[in-house]
């Protein structure tokens, strides 16, 4: 199984389930038929940031943290989906435009998510270049988007009519 896409059933079942253990963490992958070692997981349960923390009930859960690895929070009344105009797939890369003056603020956001999907971006004043990793496609980089950014495709749909997520 591909890394990303282990990492992301990983993230969902974190957040949607109350996961007590790495012992129950693995059972519930291995229902999913993902297979990894306990080395494997706790290895990208460092990755995703995610720790273990009081569940209110006298034990304890995992959950994402709010900062993992130094991660940049964006805010909660800054929104970015509006100044995003279009998203363009090309050639393995994908290019996002933006309003002038805000593809920066927005490539800093993608960036210190610190997705593993996405190495790198490079903005300009309203063009971004989002490099996904080796191994990552852009189906599965354009989830990652939409993760980070929800309504992120809809949001596009919205300002370029015939648009058609990728």
């Amino acid at each position: 199984m591909q890394k990303a896409k282990r990492l992301s059933v990983i993230e969902k079942l974190i957040t949607d389930e109350n996961i007590s253990s790495q012992d129950v963490l693995l059972r519930k992958l291995r229902a999913r038929s993902i297979r990894c070692t306990q080395a494997t997981l706790s290895r990208d349960l460092r990755q995703l940031g995610a720790g273990r923390i009081v569940d209110g009930k006298g034990g304890y859960k995992y959950a994402i943290t709010d900062n993992p690895g130094g991660r940049i929070s964006m805010p909660a009344n800054i929104q970015l989906l509006p100044v995003i105009r279009d998203i363009v797939d090309a050639k393995g890369l994908i290019v996002i435009r933006t309003l002038p003056g805000n593809a920066s603020n927005t490539a800093f956001y993608i960036d210190n998510t610190s997705r593993y999907e996405i190495a790198g971006t490079i903005a300009g004043d309203d063009t971004i270049l989002i490099i996904p990793r080796d191994g990552i496609s852009n189906s599965q980089a354009h989830t990652c988007l939409e993760i980070i950014l929800p309504g992120l495709h809809e949001q596009v749909k919205k300002s370029k009519p015939g648009y058609v997520n990728q």
